[in-house]
C-alpha cells in the first residue's frame, strides 16, 4: 500500500478485527503493535488499563484505540502504519491465535491482502494518471515556451527585414544583411541552414564557389540565392545560380529570391530547367507578406515546390 495514505475506513475496521484475533491475550496485541513500531505515547493509555484493570477493555478496543491515535499522527505515523500492514499481510504462524479464531484469522488476512492490493492498484493507476498528466503539462509548457520564443524571433526578423528598405545608400551591406535575415527566418521554422557556404579548391584555400545559403527541407537540399536589385533579375544574375545547381546531383534543388521580380527570359530559362532540376523563384514581397500575416513558411515552401514539380510553374506567387 502506498505510504502516502492513512488507513481507509474499510481497512481500518478489518485491521482491528484481524490483529485482535491474531493474539490470544491483550498483552499479545500490545506486543504486536509495539513490535510494529507504534510510539510509546500511543500505547501508554491502553497499556495502563491492561495493567490496572484488564477486564475493563477488550482486545478489539485496545487495537481500535491505538490505531485511531496512529492514524491521526500523519507523517510521523507512516512507518508504523506501513509496518503493521506488512506484518498482517505476511502473517503465517497462527499458533498465537485461539484455535477457534484460526480459520477466521486466515480469512481476515486474505481480506486485508485483497484491500491492500486493490488500494495499491488504484494508487498505481492514480500515480500513472498523475505522471501522464504531468508529462502532458510539461510538454505543453515546453511547446508554449518554444512558441513564445518563435514569435519573439519572428518579430525581430520582421523588424530587421523592414529596416533593410531604408538602406538604399548601402546596397552591398544590405545584400549581406538580407542573407542573414532570411537564413534566420528559415531557422525560426526549424529548417536546417548552412549560411554563406564556400567551397574551396582541394589543393588550396582558394574559394571556387560561394552560395548565399543551403537549406535542408523535407529530406531535400536546396541551394538558395538572394538578390536585392533595383531591376528585375536578368539572365546574367540568374545563370550562375542555375549552373551551380546543375553541377550538383539530381536530388539537389534550387531557390532564387529577388526584390524586384524576374525578366521573361529568366522565367523561360527557369521553366526549361525544370526538365532537369526542381527550382522555383520567390519575391521578397512574398516574405514580407508571410511575416506580416503570420503565414507558415513551411507550407509556403511546400506549395512552391509542388507548383514547380506538378504544374511546372517555377514562379507561382503563393502570397501576392
Amino acid at each position: 500500500m502506498n505510504e502516502e495514505f492513512h488507513y481507509f475506513p474499510d481497512l481500518f475496521d478489518l485491521l482491528i478485527e484481524t490483529i485482535a484475533r491474531l493474539n490470544r491475550s491483550k498483552k499479545g496485541a500490545l506486543l504486536f503493535l509495539r513490535g510494529a513500531g507504534v510510539a510509546t505515547d500511543d500505547l501508554a493509555e491502553v497499556s495502563d488499563i491492561v495493567d490496572s484493570n484488564p477486564d475493563s477493555i477488550s482486545k478489539f478496543e485496545i487495537v481500535r484505540s491505538v490505531l485511531t491515535k496512529l492514524n491521526a499522527r500523519g507523517d510521523s505515523g507512516l512507518r508504523a502504519r506501513r509496518e503493521i500492514i506488512k506484518r498482517v499481510t505476511e502473517f503465517e504462524n497462527f499458533e498465537s491465535c485461539w484455535p477457534e479464531d484460526r480459520l477466521k484469522a486466515k480469512g481476515l488476512i486474505a481480506g486485508v491482502r485483497e484491500i491492500v492490493n486493490t488500494k495499491d492498484s488504484f494508487t498505481r493507476m492514480k500515480q500513472e494518471r498523475d505522471s501522464e498528466r504531468e508529462k502532458s503539462l510539461t510538454n505543453w509548457r515546453a511547446e508554449q515556451t518554444a512558441l513564445a520564443k518563435k514569435i519573439s524571433a519572428l518579430e525581430q526578423i520582421t523588424q530587421r527585414l523592414f529596416a533593410l528598405f531604408a538602406m538604399d545608400d548601402r546596397p552591398q551591406e544590405r545584400g549581406k544583411l538580407l542573407e542573414s535575415v532570411l537564413n534566420d527566418l528559415f531557422k525560426a521554422y526549424g529548417i536546417h541552414v548552412s549560411e554563406d557556404f564556400r567551397r574551396k579548391a582541394l589543393d588550396s584555400n582558394v574559394v571556387v564557389e560561394q552560395l548565399d545559403g543551403i537549406i535542408e527541407f523535407d529530406n531535400a537540399i536546396y541551394l538558395v540565392e538572394m538578390k536585392w536589385l533595383n531591376t528585375p533579375v536578368g539572365i546574367g544574375d540568374f545563370t550562375p545560380h542555375l549552373s551551380r545547381l546543375l553541377l550538383r546531383p539530381n536530388n539537389a534543388r534550387g531557390i532564387f529570391i529577388a526584390t524586384n521580380g524576374y525578366t521573361d527570359a529568366v522565367l523561360a530559362e527557369c521553366r526549361n530547367a525544370l526538365n532537369l532540376r526542381t527550382i522555383f523563384l520567390c519575391s521578397l514581397q512574398e516574405f514580407v507578406m508571410l511575416l506580416q500575416n503570420n503565414h507558415d513558411l513551411v507550407n509556403f515552401l511546400r506549395e512552391k515546390t509542388k507548383a514547380a514539380i506538378v504544374e511546372r510553374n517555377p514562379f507561382l506567387e503563393v502570397l501576392s
